[in-house]
């Protein structure tokens, strides 16, 4: 997992990229443990938030391209 400053020094084409990947890590550990073939359920929360971060950096970006109006 990565802090938010790494992300932050990332591209937003790296950052959609990585998104997507860890969206599909989640995805698939969410179907492990659904089908009983994972257990490792902390990794869940974690991969959430490194979502939310990457989100956030994103959505930082936006705002301030729109010069700091939402």
């Amino acid at each position: 997992m990565s802090k938010a400053t790494e992300y932050r020094d990332m591209l937003d084409d790296e950052l959609r990229t990585k998104l997507g990947e860890t969206k599909e890590e989640l995805f698939r550990l969410r179907f492990a443990i659904a089908s009983a073939q994972g257990t490792d359920t902390a990794k869940l929360g974690l991969l959430r938030k490194e979502i939310a971060r990457i989100e956030t950096v994103l959505s930082e970006r936006r705002v301030a391209a729109l010069g700091g109006e939402l």
